[in-house]
Parts: C-alpha cells; structure tokens; sequence
C-alpha cells in the first residue's frame, strides 16, 4: 500500500509541475502575441490541474493581458474549471442583447468547449455550440474544415453533446456555402448519414430521438440518394423506433424517415416491411408483437394499401384473437393492438374484417379493459358502426348502429381524464357526431360542450385533440346541402346502385335544429376558442373553423356576436392565406371568405372596421370579389344551382354594405376590382343574382368612379344606362328600387347622363310608368329622374326632354301619379315636373 500511495504521490507531483510548467508557457505566449497558443497551453495546464496556483495565477494574467469579452471568461470559467454556473452565464449571454459582440472570439470558445470531456460539463454546453454555430460563420466553417479531415472522430466529440449541437452537424453539411467542392460535401453527408444510423442501431432505439432527427433531415434534403444506405438492418431499427413504449417525438420522427424511405423505394420497402412484421408476429412473444402491432399502426396512415395486405392475410385475425385471450397478461400487448385496430380502420375491408372477427373483443375491453383500453376500443367500434361495417353473417338491424353507450363513454372519459384518454374520446366523438341523434344530444349537453372547450383550450398545441375537437362542433353544426333536383336525383340513383334505399334524411337535420345547435355552440364560447387555436398556421384548424364560422353565421341574429368576438379579423386572414395559396391547379377554399360575406351582410362597416385599425376595411374586398368572380370563371350564373349561387348572392350583398361605408376605398377597390364581373351578374340567369348586383351598381354610382361608367358620353356608358332602365321595369321589387335609385343619382349629377337616357327609345316611356308604380318608393326615385332630366342645367337638353316627354303624354301621367299620393315629398317632386311641362315657352 504505501509503495502504491509513493507512486500516486508521484504522479500527482509530475502533473503539478507540469501543470506549472505549461501555465509558465501559456504566459510567455501571451506576451509575445500569440493568443491562440497561448489559450491551447493554458487549456492544458487546466486539465492536469486546475486548481494548481501556477495555473490559476496564469488564467489571471492572460486575462488580464487581453482585451477579452465577457463570453470568453466565462466560457473559459466553464470548461476549464467546470463552473456550471459561468455555464449558465454564458447560456444567458448568447440569448442577450450583447451576443452578437461574440463574433470575434466565437471560434475559441467553440474549442475551449469542444476541448473538454463531454461528461464534465453540464448541459449548458449544448445551448452554447448550437448558438455558436447559428451566429458566427467562423465557427460553422471551422465545423465543416473538421467533418473534411476526420468525420467520424468529429460527429462523436459533437453528437454526445446534445441536440442542439448535433443539429449543427446536420445544418453545416447541407450548406454549400461552407465546402469547397461538392464531391466532398456529399462524402460527409454520406458519412454522416450512416454515423446516425449506426447511433440508431448501437441499442435498436433512440430515446432522445437524436439520431432520427438527423437521419430525417438528412433524408428529405436528399432522399434520393441517401435511402439506399437503409439496408434490413437500418430499417430494423427504424421500425423499432415505432414502439408504443417509446416517447411520441421520437415515434414522430421514426414515422417521418419511414414516409420518406416508402416513397422512394417501394418494391424494397414492401419486403422489409412484410419480413418485419410477419417475422415478429410469428415468434408469438410479447415483446415481439407490441414491436409489430406498434409498427402497423404507426405506419397504416403512411402505407395504406400495403399494411392492408398485410392485415387482411389469410389466418392473421383468426389465430391472433385466441392467443391474445389466452396469453399475455401484460396490458402494453393488448394496447399496441387496440392501436393497430384502431389505425386498421383507415382501410373498408379491413374494418369489415375487424367487425367479423374483433367486435366482441373490443367490446370486452369497453367495459373490462384498463388505463386507456376503453377509450381507443370504444373509438375503434365507432368507427364500425359509423361506416356500417357488420360481421358477413349477421343482419343488419339498428342495434347494431346503436352508438349510445360509446357516447356516453367518451363523454364520461372527456369530463374526468387528461392526456392520451382526452385524444382517444376526441377522437371517438369525432365519428359519432356523425349521427344526427348524437349531434342533438351533444349540443344539448352544456356540461358536456363547456368539457369539450376545456380541452380544446387546455390542448392547443394537441393536433389531435384539435381536429378531433373542431371536427365534433364541425359535425353538429353543419347544414344539409342545397341539392339543385338533378343534383337529387344523382344522389337517388347512386343508392340504387349501391343496391340500398335511398335513406330519407333525418328530422334532426333540418334548419331549424341545425340553427339551435350552431346557437348552443355560439352559447358556449366557441368562437374565443377558434381564435385561439387558430394563432398557428395549421391548414386543417384553418379550414375546420373556417366551416365551422360559415356554419355560424348563417343565423343574421348571431352574427353581431360573433363579430364582436373578433371572426372578422381571423376570417380575413384565413380568406387572404386562401387566395396567396390558390393557384390554376388548385381549388379555393371558399368557406372563409363566405362566413366574411356573411357577417358583412348587415353590420356597420364603419364599426367592424374603424379608422386606423387592423385590418383595413379594403382588406375585406379581394376576398369577397373572389366570389364573384368565382361564378363568372365557373360558370354558375345559372339559375338551378342554389347551392353554388349562394356564396355569390351573399358576397355581392356584403360588397354592397361595404360600398356603402363613409371611407369610399372600399367602394373605389370594388369598381377597380369586378366592375365587368358584377355587370356580367346583372345580366344572368338568376333574379336574385340580378337584383344584389344591381343593389351593389346602386352604391357604386356614388362615388366618382362609379358614375363615371354611366357618365362619360361613350357608347358603353349608354349601353349601362339601358340595362339599368331594364333592370327598372323588371318584376322583382327589390331590383326596380335599385336601377331606379341608381338613375336618380345619376341624373341628379351629369348632363350626359340626361341626354343619353332621351336618346333611348323607351326610356321616358318606362320612366313615366314607374311613376305610378304601386310601391311609393319607385315612384319617389320615377319622379326624381323625370324632374332631374327636365331640369337639366344644359338648356337645349331640358328642352328637348320636354319636347319628348310631352309627346309621351307626360302631363296626364304625372297628374295622375299625384292624385294617387299623398307624400309631401312626392308632391313637391312631381309639380317641380309638371311645372316645366306646362309652363310656355
């Protein structure tokens, strides 16, 4: 013993002194200049002894011999002397306002770090080589000169590091900016690629879901190249990294390499694939199947068609069901194939294969099953039953789509649990609510609505839960489609060929229990929820809301609610997202900028959208005049397709409120905008199209833009003023008031406008007959244009519209009108009229 302690003594006497020895060095370097051999020394002396006085002396004088920043000692402080706390420091110095003044000593930090042993620091060292690498283009360079010379040595002092630092790996060598050729780039990125793979394979799983993330982006950046690394091996532990049992990123990223693995290389991916899992399953043990059945479910979304082969192969469900009752006593055996079946239920003949052959199974676990057994048990015969799927000996009857129980069972299960529980009841409730007796009895359940927002709000970074959630208000509030007859008798004939009795459709689904529903879920606060879930860009709850709004604002009598909870302002930005995304190849997602159209319909524009606020009230106009164009570009301007016509009908009556707002940009951005497309409309098919585009002109004329359509004495301008004279002496009230305001204004303001109107044949004629129209408010806008033209401030015009109203028996007619009011104002109007008629010249 005291031989052994002689020689320890020994040792730890060399190493002080060569620890001196080398601070003594690190010193002279400094002075002469040389920093960098000086830090290299001094570093070195501090891993022999850093608590040696010579050293401590030396880190003092080298500090304060050079003009260091702060990020350097304590970078220094952390390595050199394992300070967890200059760790941190140095963390919330990086994440300061005074990060970027680390530029200059960036890349001698990075060494000072990477230069110690992975294990004696903390987990600061991860922020701080990933901060590093994203800020200096020193250091990332310094990454790739290292990753040429020795790759493999490199990735390991790097990877063990932690994510952030290895993620700097993945991003240095898809930057071609930091190689000098690419023949080199692409041999580090082959070589990294299969340094990840061999991380994946050293245990079979990847926990911390490291190496997946690297092999992943590795993998998308160059798919077509890299996946032939994947050999039966790789892949091996590729699906293995599908267990159940591990975290759900790390399954995530497992199932993202494996998407990208199938798309490329089919016919191999499809072997691997059948020899995993008829390998596990064959081996009959517990650990094997949970691998199996956690990999089929994962990977049934990714490939359907070829985990249903898979599934539906001949003897798989009928020797399964009997070793899973006898078997197993392990729940996580049980669990991964609850998953599978569930997962299993994407595909028809499958669902009907789990209907024959796992129904009382999955019943069983309904009422018997633990943990989350239930929930994903009850989800998946809800999807049987939802789909019709029955057993092929049994008859059909309407027990068998009795939902009820399940029903309650996710509702029980939404209101008491958290977690996995909450997506699996979501989820079950998103196919029930496909009922109709279930949408009822969910929107008159405000226990049941006010748990469901709960967890809506509780979960918004839960994409499932929020699809599932929005997808349930989805399912109760949406209205039967507007079906044209033809579009009836199409849906007749395709039961028939389905050899099934056209169904009639359900009481529940009628308007007015739609209407209640859609007013429960307004009652309960879904629109402050769909605000916040909709702060991410995620294209599902987009265009999930986006039906749910349109739904909504269908009742008038909601729709100043769901304004003021903010709908606008989210439906602008979702119907200007549609329109930047939506090209030639793609069809637009109409329902946001139709919920807008419809909320704008009868709300004061000049309160939803005041002075100097977001959005701007021309922010509204491209999206609703998408619409409109919408039906010129589709042809639907016919009058037997109500269902198409409807977003256009609504949204020329918004752009009509809009026109009519104080601020004329929005009326200004409409004449700019669809001029020909609204006059297109006023010539359609359809009456009703006819009368709001005529309604919307009316508000036009108003404005300078507007009127000078009308105005400007070419022959287009008179071709308008028929049309608007036509759209006069049409059957529909609403549209006569309209063309007549519409040429009271007109010609109020413009001699032109007088003068073209004499010149139309008709035109006195039709204008005297409004006159005595039965509606007193035709007659006031009749009386308005006679007395306006006869009063024309161009003399020779006057006189010649009372030459040619003269001729049209104009004194008899408008003495007649005025016998039959008793208006002031029409009165007043009509002898200001008669008095030029009659007075000589």
């Amino acid at each position: 013993m005291s031989t052994m302690a002689a020689v320890q003594r020994m040792t730890r006497k060399l190493s002080e002194e060569r620890a001196s020895t080398l601070a003594k060095e690190a010193v002279e370097l400094s002075h002469s200049g040389d920093k960098q051999k000086a830090s290299r020394k001094l570093r070195e002396a501090a891993a022999l002894g850093h608590d040696n006085p010579d050293v401590q002396s030396a880190f003092l004088a080298i500090h304060n011999d050079q003009n260091h920043s702060p990020l350097l000692d304590l970078c220094r402080r952390y390595a050199l002397y394992h300070n967890k706390a200059a760790g941190v420091d140095a963390v919330a110095y990086l994440k300061g306002p005074e990060a970027p003044n680390a530029a200059p000593v960036a890349l001698e930090c990075l060494q000072i770090i990477l230069e110690s042993q992975q294990n004696s620091l903390s987990d600061s060292q991860d922020f701080i080589i990933a901060e590093l690498g994203r800020q200096s283009p020193a250091v990332r360079q310094y990454f790739a000169s290292e990753l040429t010379v020795s790759t493999t040595e490199f990735f390991d002092n790097v990877y063990e590091r932690g994510d952030d630092a290895a993620n700097c790996l993945r991003s240095v060598v898809l930057d071609n900016k930091l190689w000098l050729d690419e023949n080199t780039r692409l041999r580090v990125e082959d070589d990294l690629f299969q340094l990840f793979l061999a991380k994946l394979m050293e245990t079979g799983h990847d926990h911390d879901g490291r190496a997946l993330k690297g092999i992943a982006l590795l993998l998308i950046a160059d798919t077509q190249r890299l996946h032939s690394f994947i050999d039966d091996e790789a892949f091996e532990a590729l699906m293995g990294s599908l267990d159940l049992r591990l975290p759900p990123d790390v399954r995530g990223q497992a199932t993202l390499v494996l998407s990208k693995f199938f798309s490329v290389a089919e016919p191999e991916a499809q072997e691997f694939l059948s020899k995993y899992i008829t390998t596990h399953v064959s081996r009959q043990k517990g650990d094997d199947l949970i691998l199996a059945f956690s990999a089929a479910a994962h990977l049934f979304p990714v490939v359907p068609a070829m985990m249903a082969q898979l599934f539906l192969t001949e003897g798989f469900l009928v020797s399964l069901m009997p070793l899973l009752a006898r078997q197993f006593s392990s729940t996580v055996v049980h669990d991964a194939f609850l998953l599978l079946l569930n997962a299993a239920c994407i595909d028809g003949a499958c669902r009907t294969a789990i209907a024959q052959h796992c129904a009382t199974w999955l019943s069983q676990k309904v009422s018997n099953g633990s943990g989350k057994q239930p929930a994903i048990a009850a989800t998946t015969l809800a999807k049987l039953k939802t789909s019709g799927a029955k057993p092929s000996e049994q008859r059909a009857n309407k027990a068998d789509d009795d939902v009820s129980e399940l029903v309650t069972l996710f509702k029980t299960t939404l209101a008491s649990e958290q977690g996995r529980n909450v997506s699996d009841s979501v989820e079950g409730l998103a196919y029930t609510s496909l009922k109709p007796e279930v949408k009822e009895s969910l929107a008159n359940d405000k226990a049941f609505l006010k748990s469901l927002l709960h967890a809506l709000d509780s979960n918004h970074e839960s994409p499932e839960i929020v699809v599932g959630g929005l997808s349930i208000i989805s399912n109760m509030t949406q209205y039967r489609p507007n079906l044209s007859e033809e579009q009836r008798k199409i849906s007749q004939l395709k039961a028939y060929a389905n050899a099934s009795k056209p169904a009639d459709p359900s009481p529940l689904e009628d308007d007015d229990h739609v209407r209640a529903r859609c007013s429960a879920a307004i009652e309960a606060g879904i629109v402050p929820i769909l605000i916040k879930l909709n702060k991410g860009r995620s294209p599902s709850t987009s265009q999930l809301t986006d039906r749910i709004l349109l739904s909504l604002s269908r009742n008038q009598k909601e729709r100043g609610k769901i304004a003021q909870q903010g709908a606008v302002k989210l439906l602008v930005v979702h119907s200007q997202r549609n329109l930047q995304s939506t090209d030639s190849h793609t069809q637009a997602n109409t329902d946001a900028a139709h919920a807008l159209a419809r909320l704008l319909i009868s709300l004061n524009p000049a309160h939803i959208f005041p002075a100097g606020s977001t959005p701007d009230i021309t922010d509204a106009v491209p999206p609703l005049l998408a619409l409109v164009k919408a039906a010129k570009s589709e042809g639907l301007t016919q009058a037997d397709q109500p269902r198409d016509l409807l977003p256009v009908f609504e949204s020329l009556l918004a752009l009509t409120n809009l026109a009519s707002a104080p601020d004329q940009t929005a009326a200004k951005a409409i004449v700019t905008g669809a001029w020909d497309d609204i006059e297109d409309l006023q010539l359609g098919n359809n009456a009703m199209i006819r009368r709001a585009s005529t309604e919307l002109i009316c508000n036009l004329t108003i404005i300078p833009s507007g009127a000078e359509k009308f105005a400007d004495g070419s022959k287009r301008a008179s071709q308008r003023l028929h049309i608007l004279v036509a759209m006069a002496d049409v059957d529909d009230l609403a549209t006569r008031r309209a063309a007549g305001g519409a040429l009271a204004m007109l010609t109020d303001q413009f001699s032109t406008v007088n003068s073209a109107l004499l010149e139309l044949k008709r035109a006195p004629e039709i204008l005297l007959e409004l006159c005595q129209d039965e509606d007193p408010g035709v007659v006031h806008r009749a009386l308005v244009v006679v007395r306006n033209i006869l009063h024309d401030e161009d003399a020779q015009v006057a006189l010649k519209a009372k030459d040619i109203f003269k001729s049209n028996n104009a004194i008899e007619s408008l003495k007649t009108c005025l016998k039959q009011t008793k208006n002031p104002e029409l009165l007043r109007i009509g002898v200001q009229a008669l008095k030029v008629l009659v007075e000589q010249a």
